[in-house]
């Protein structure tokens, strides 16, 4: 290519250094410079902003022919986006900031986890005490239950003796069993006239 022959060129070309002092001239420099210093700096000046809008110009060039090549492979902007956010995700994943910080949110997730699994603990073994409880109590306003503890009350009066009525029902089953049998059972258990 012409422009990168030029190029080469003006870059192994010797250009002339300016040397200024803390970085800038001063208008002192400029008077203290004779006329044919001025005039020489001038021309260096002339010639470095040339040689950089030929820079450029190369430069402009090589970014066409850039785009062109990855024209032809297919390499779109989307795929060089993607490609660079996976090597700066890459990157960012394996440094030692990352590596500690995804450490100390696992474990603070971890820790996180147990204290919900305990809460949901909690709250289950709390439903369920009151499930029983609701059920307890309408169990025991149940006309089923009430028939069935007049039942056992009439048992334990007929085995346990005259003990004063409205025990509980442990307190029935411990007399019952406790208790051996101190009256005859006046009632026999009766049979269907039709079984044998």
């Amino acid at each position: 290519m012409d422009t990168s022959n030029e190029a080469k060129d003006l870059l192994e070309s010797d250009t002339q250094k300016v040397e200024v002092e803390d970085g800038a001239a001063s208008p002192k420099m400029a008077g203290m410079l004779s006329e044919e210093e001025q005039e020489e700096l001038s021309n260096d000046l002339a010639k470095v902003e040339e040689e950089i809008q030929t820079l450029s110009q190369v430069l402009a060039a090589k970014e066409r022919r850039l785009a062109e090549i990855k024209r032809k492979l297919g390499i779109t902007p989307l795929n060089e986006l993607r490609q660079n956010l996976t090597k700066s995700w890459e990157g960012m994943t394996s440094s030692p900031a990352y590596k500690k910080t995804s450490e100390t949110l696992s474990q603070a997730g971890q820790k996180a986890s147990a204290a919900f699994t305990n809460v949901g603990s909690v709250i289950t073994k709390k439903l369920e005490e009151v499930r029983v409880q609701a059920f307890s109590h309408s169990f025991r306003n149940s006309q089923t239950f009430k028939s069935f503890e007049e039942k056992v009350e009439n048992i334990k009066t007929k085995v346990g003796g005259n003990k004063p009525a409205g025990g509980d029902f442990g307190d029935v089953l411990n007399s019952t069993a406790n208790a051996g049998v101190t009256e005859p059972l006046t009632e026999e258990p009766h049979l269907a006239k039709d079984e044998p």
